[in-house]
Formats: C-alpha cells, structure tokens, sequence
C-alpha cells in the first residue's frame, strides 16, 4: 500500500525522486544562468538521443518533414534535446531572466497586445505551445502587470508539486487538466480572470484537428471557454533566440468564428490556432516537444 503524506499517496520511489529534484534545483540556483543553460544543452546533446523517446521524435519528425534528410532530422533531434536541456536547467532561475532594465534576458514583441487584455475589464485567455523555454511564457505576461491563471498537467510525483509551482511567480493559480481545474477555470473567467493554455499536447477525448497534415486529438476547452464567456483569445509565441535569451511576441486576439453553429465554430478556432503553432514549429523545429505522442501510431 501507498503511504500518504499530507493526503495524496506516494511511493517511497516518489521522495527520493523529489530529493533528488530539491538538490538539483537549489545546486543550479548556484550557478549563474547561461552557465546553467549551457551545462543543460550540453547534456541534452550528448545524452537526450540515447533515450529510447527518441524514436517517437524520429517517427514524428519523418512524418512531419518527409523530405528532410536522415542528417536533417538527426541535426533537429540533437537541437530539441539541447532545447529541452537548456530549459530544464533554466526552469530553478526563471526569476532571473528579466523582461526589462538593465540584464534582461528576454524582450517583449508587440506587448500592447497583452496591455490591451489588462486594461480590458474583461476576462482573457492567453494560448502557446511546447516552444523553446515554455516556462519562461507566465513570468513575461506577469511582467506587464497582468495576473496569469495556469493550466497544467500535475506532475505524477505529488511530492513534486511544490518545485512545479514555481511556474507562476506571480499571484496566478496552478490548474490541474481535469474537471476540477476547468471549473475553477470557468469561476476565474467568470470574474474576469486570464488564463494561460499551451494547447498542442493529445487529448484522448479531444477532437479532430488537422495538425502538420493529419488529424491530432486536440482539447477544445481554449474555444469552449472563449465562446462560453465571449473573451479574446491572444497567441503568445516563445523563442529561444540565443543561449538563455528569449523573445515572447504577442499577436492579435483572434477572431471568434460566428456561423451560428457552435460546433462547427469550436473546430474552426482550433483550426486556426493548430495552424499557427504549426507555422511556428516549422520555422523552428529544434525548439518543438517532438518526443510526445501528438498523433495516433
């Protein structure tokens, strides 16, 4: 049997995998930020393409750019293990990165964007992806002043729970996925709360949704919430550009489709937002998640 600490259960395995997480973590805090970055994209390079994940990356990546070469899709797998390396050796020092004043890692493209769903007096989702440092999307929309609800997969180590919140440094609230995430997540929208989404991982129950040409299961609740509380929807894109420096552009809300057809509507704006994240991917495969599972075997 489990043994249960605080209330949810865990296995013995579970606190020395949190041990080991805690000691990871604060040793990294130690050490400045590019240093830490660049210890963490050098063993992703050396070490990510030996995991046996590896070929669900390979499998998704041929299938995605059928006409790159064995050497290209070898040289995007040993990018997105640096990626995921740097970012895991990242994520103790997000406080770090900055977004103005003298230091900062990271710069804003078209923050009025995000200014304007501040200032709105109205609810607001904020959608991305799995790209680049994805931890780094909450601090730089919490650095315009504007207070980002989360969504996110708790970890399967509840031990663990407490380095994860450390995803929003603001006064946002975590969401676990589930039924009880998304009714929290209707009661903040309803008083006028943001919440931010990364909505390109699988959804058994989801939908539909063409993505780099075949169908993807897609979770809708992006849409389902938009419609539900007639709220603009703003596309926040990150990218690495260079070490632990990152640029987060902000575009447009997105237009809402109205055919009268509810349905059909929810399956247009995933369409719409599936299509972008896949324009981004493809300018910057390297910096994609490619070792989960999108699409079915």
């Amino acid at each position: 049997m489990p043994n249960k600490v605080g209330g949810p259960s865990f296995r013995p395995i579970d606190a020395m995998q949190a041990m080991l997480a805690r000691m990871l973590f604060f040793a990294v805090r130690l050490i400045p930020i590019g240093v830490a970055s660049a210890m963490g994209g050098w063993l992703g390079r050396h070490l990510g393409p030996r995991f046996g994940v590896t070929k669900i990356a390979r499998k998704n990546l041929i299938r995605a750019f059928p006409k790159k070469t064995a050497a290209e899709i070898e040289a995007i797998v040993r990018g997105m293990w640096d990626n995921l390396g740097r970012s895991i050796f990242e994520f103790p020092n997000l406080d770090r990165i900055g977004f103005d004043g003298p230091g900062a890692r990271g710069e804003i493209i078209a923050a009025e964007h995000i200014d304007r769903m501040r200032d709105d007096d109205a609810p607001g989702i904020v959608v991305g992806g799995h790209l680049a440092n994805w931890e780094v999307l909450a601090p730089s929309i919490e650095s315009r002043g504007m207070t980002l609800h989360l969504i996110y997969r708790a970890p399967n180590n509840p031990l663990m729970e407490p380095l994860f919140a450390r995803r929003s440094m603001g006064q946002g609230e975590l969401l676990p996925k589930g039924t009880k995430g998304a009714k929290r997540a209707l009661q903040l929208l309803k008083a006028g709360e943001h919440l931010g989404m990364l909505t390109d991982q699988k959804m058994n129950d989801g939908i539909a949704v063409p993505f780099f040409g075949r169908d993807a299961m897609t979770a809708p609740a992006v849409a389902q919430f938009a419609y539900r509380h007639n709220c603009p929807v703003v596309p926040v894109r990150v990218e690495r550009v260079a070490g632990a420096h990152f640029r987060v552009t902000c575009h447009a809300p997105l237009a809402l489709p109205d055919t009268g057809n509810r349905q059909a509507d929810v399956l247009q704006l995933m369409m719409e937002i599936n299509a972008l994240l896949e324009s981004w991917i493809r300018e910057r495969p390297e910096q994609w998640l490619w070792v989960h599972r999108r699409w079915p075997d």
